[in-house]
């Protein structure tokens, strides 16, 4: 039974599946002259059994009695499951069921005091030669089968209540004797919330009634709607009071029409005070786009749908198949009243396939009159039960299967009564159509045991007006409980999008969704449906609408203006292919060349007086240092290792410190120069012995000392600086320590500030190969270079902060070989008559004796 059961289940599936691609429509005509619309009539149907073949020559029975369209829907759903039944040798072979139909259009309490006045009714009562009933089957007002219980069950007559699923009759202490044949709503609330979601709407409204059916709907839909962040804009009840539910319309209208929600869900029961609320609220022009249940897809007496609204209504439904043949049959028993579709679809829903939508027209609003009906009757037509037929038909073959497995268990039964009324135990047979499982004629399985878990599928239907008298309901969708969450709702985009304008139509939402680049921010004391779109902080992203955070972009990627995408950081160094690390390398070259040029001139030129008068020595080294000084700079430009790194810096404060120390010890000579030829003076020994001359290693020692220091305790090293500038990640050396970075640049400023005091102290002495004043005017422009430097770089970022340095560099190398040698080189090549010792010895005699 196992095994059977899942290949009936595996086979629905598939089924379903294929049944998407091709979806049912159906289609009404609207009849202004039915003043009773869809209103139902209570009926009752007594079932009994009889020996042999039993003819339906009954039928007329229906004529002569004065019932709705509806029930006469109802009446034929009997009928046909009755003919079917007694013409199926498989089922009560040679037994046929009989039934007995009252049906009352009255108020239910006077109908029920119609039916008390039956002696059918009188507990353990019938005449000998009457029938006796072995069941009843009642729809589709639950109110009156709740009333009518107690008596049902004094008379030891079982109920099976064919209506919609109601909650109370569900209590089996109560009503002991009834049986719902109908499924339970269990994941209805589910379903309505995963079609919000689907449409993405999140703003929404509530309407039920004030009973237990509809207050634990409520209490359910509530759940369903937190777990899928969906907010309640109102939610309104509907007292179960005719009359005060009228003084509360008008309060009811106004909730509904201020609020910006535009899906309200409705959810009641057909006899409700729903109906009314509804019918004066349309007249008032409330329109909204309304989903709810079969039970409320019905046409008033004004002739027109309930939930009327111009942008369609959707409909859930338990999944059903159609039950072939049923138009036919109808038209065969009644040929005058239902000859043809038009007569049927006056009072009923018509079907049809429409799996192709026409291709000429791609919006059904859009289409002719003409194209549509040729649409409509391009396939074959046939007659949809509603619920309550389609459960009352289950009913009937429920019945015959008990019975017929009553006759399967004691088949000593059938001997005993031939061709005698047969008498069967009812509450056997109730007890085991409360447990039955069969397949009725149209493939579905039907489970009586509401007890077990039973696979929940809606239908999604769309009802909307065409051409003001006719309607059209179109399956756009299905639900099933057993798929994976997140898909168990599936819509036809195609039917969607060609017979609806969902998609030009304001979303039903609080608050309009933050695009791409802003995040949500919830409002105090409202829905977490809403909320303030704010832009994304620095370096974060939202890629998707209504984030609730932005997301943090990775240390090597940044996010683009519209914070919608983080990119790739582009790896930014002073590179040779740049122009300015093209510019810089060739100022770098050149100055290196221009002072090897220098050191050439004063080579050739070392005997002259002016390179001898200013220690030629140290000019040569002066100039070489200097060209180091140029070619470190080279050490900035390009991407660094580790060793360029500890080179920039170790190599730019020796080869600095060099040529500063220089200076100082060519000053210092200068000034004792001076002073020995003052008589006196002791201290020709300081300047024959050299000493100024160990200004040099001494400074460089101390420098080098510092150096091995920095290099020994936190050297210089590559670092990628991920945030100095936006959208790049700079490759730059790190100082290490800044501590030593800084006694470094400090040790070297001092002997350059030293230099510059010496000179300027020696810069009024006489003589006229006296280079005091050069060198007092180089070291201005050196520290001046390194001051303005500090300031600059920390203002600077990327790679223009590794310029500067370079620049500086070049800048104050510049400065000494331009302010000290320039002048020299002047004299040497383009004054060479100047540069003679006697020429300046003849000039001073003549002074002298002037």
């Amino acid at each position: 039974m196992f095994f059977l059961n899942s290949v009936f289940w595996l086979l629905k599936i598939s089924f379903n599946f294929g049944h998407l691609s091709d979806p049912r429509c159906f289609w009404r005509i609207k009849d202004t002259e039915n003043k009773l619309g869809d209103k139902e009539t209570y009926c009752f149907f007594t079932i009994s059994t009889k020996h042999g073949y039993v003819k339906n020559d009954y039928f007329r029975w229906n004529l002569d009695k004065k019932v709705t369209p509806k029930t006469r829907h109802l009446i034929f759903s009997v009928y046909l499951a009755l003919e079917e039944i007694n013409k199926n040798c498989h089922i009560l072979p040679n037994i046929s069921l009989v039934v007995n139909i009252e049906c009352v259009l009255d108020k239910h309490d006077e109908k029920t005091d119609f039916l008390f006045k039956s002696e059918d009714l009188i507990p353990n009562y019938y005449c000998k030669n009457e029938r006796r009933y072995l069941i009843v089957l009642t729809a589709p007002l639950w109110a009156v089968s709740s009333s009518i219980g107690p008596y049902l069950f004094m008379s030891r007559i079982p109920e099976l209540y064919c209506g919609h699923f109601h909650l109370p009759l569900s209590d089996n202490e109560q009503y002991p004797h009834l049986h719902q044949i109908s499924r339970k709503d269990t994941f209805l609330p589910l379903a309505m919330v995963s079609l919000v979601v689907h449409f993405r709407w999140n703003w929404i409204g509530v309407i039920v009634t004030n009973d237990d059916h509809g207050i634990q709907f409520l209490s359910e839909f509530r759940g369903e709607m937190q777990n899928k962040i969906v907010c309640l804009s109102f939610a309104i009840i509907i007292k179960t009071g005719k009359f005060l539910a009228v003084t509360e319309l008008h309060m009811n209208y106004k909730q509904i029409l201020m609020s910006s929600a535009k899906v309200v869900i409705v959810y009641g029961y057909r006899d409700s005070p729903i109906i009314y609320a509804f019918i004066v609220w349309k007249s008032q022009d409330l329109f909204r786009i309304w989903v709810s249940v079969s039970q409320l897809d019905m046409i008033t007496f004004l002739g027109d749908f309930l939930l009327y609204a111009s942008t369609g209504t959707f409909i859930f439904s338990h999944q059903k198949p159609e039950i072939s043949g049923f138009e036919q049959f109808i038209q065969r028993i009644h040929p005058s009243n239902y000859s043809s579709e038009f007569s049927l679809a006056k009072q009923w829903w018509t079907y049809f396939r429409c799996s192709l939508p026409p291709s000429n027209c791609k919006k059904l609003k859009n289409c002719s009159t003409k194209t549509v009906f040729k649409w409509l009757f391009m396939t074959p037509l046939g007659l949809a039960m509603s619920d309550t037929c389609y459960n009352i038909y289950n009913a009937m073959y429920a019945v015959a299967h008990s019975l017929h497995g009553m006759l399967l268990q004691q088949v000593d039964t059938w001997s005993k009564n031939a061709g005698k009324e047969l008498e069967f135990d009812s509450w056997k047979m109730f007890s085991i159509l409360k447990t039955l499982k069969f397949v009725n004629p149209a493939g579905d399985l039907v489970n009586m045991n509401q007890n077990l878990k039973q696979d929940v599928e809606f239908d999604v239907f769309y009802i909307m007006d065409f051409q003001k008298d006719y309607g059209l309901k179109m399956k756009i969708g299905r639900f099933s409980e057993h798929l994976p969450s997140g898909q168990q709702i599936y819509m036809s985009k195609e039917m969607i999008e060609w017979a609806t304008d969902i998609d030009q139509i304001l979303p039903s939402i609080c608050t309009m969704p933050c695009r791409p680049g802003l995040r949500k921010s919830p409002q105090e004391g409202k829905d977490i449906c809403c909320f303030d779109c704010k832009p994304c902080s620095e370096n974060e992203v939202s890629n998707m609408t209504n984030m609730d955070q932005c997301v943090k972009c990775p240390e090597d990627q940044y996010a683009n203006e519209d914070h919608t995408v983080c990119l790739q950081k582009v790896v930014t160094i002073l590179d040779y292919r740049d122009p300015l690390g093209k510019a810089l390398a060739g100022f770098a070259l050149c100055f290196s060349v221009l002072t090897s040029l220098v050191l050439v001139v004063f080579l050739k030129h070392r005997d002259t007086p002016i390179v001898k008068a200013n220690n030629q020595t140290l000019s040569f080294v002066l100039l070489i240092s200097l060209i180091f000084c140029f070619i470190c700079s080279l050490l900035y430009i390009g991407h660094p290792t580790m060793a360029i790194c500890i080179l920039q810096q170790t190599t730019f404060a020796i080869v600095f410190t060099v040529a500063t120390s220089t200076i100082l010890s060519k000053t210092v000579i200068v000034i004792l120069a001076f002073k020995i030829t003052v008589p006196g003076r002791r201290m020709r020994w300081l300047l024959e012995s050299g000493t100024p001359k160990y200004i040099i290693p001494i400074c460089t020692i101390i420098q080098l000392i510092l150096c091995g220091i920095w290099l020994g305790t936190s050297p210089p090293f590559v670092d990628a600086d991920l945030h100095m500038v936006h959208g790049h990640i700079l490759i730059v050396c790190n100082k290490g320590s800044v501590i030593a970075f800084y006694c470094v640049l400090g040790y070297m400023g001092s002997v350059a500030l030293a230099s510059f005091t010496v000179a300027f102290l020696a810069r009024n002495l006489p003589d006229t190969f006296n280079e005091a004043k050069l060198l007092t005017f180089s070291m201005l422009v050196f520290c001046s270079v390194w001051i303005t430097f500090i300031p600059v770089y920390h203002s600077t970022k990327g790679k223009t902060m590794v310029a500067v340095e370079v620049f500086c560099i070049l800048a104050s190398s510049a400065g000494l070989l331009l302010c000290i040698f320039a002048p020299k080189c002047y004299i040497i090549l383009l004054r060479p008559q100047k540069n003679y010792f006697y020429k300046f010895r003849k000039r001073r005699e003549l002074n002298l004796t002037t």
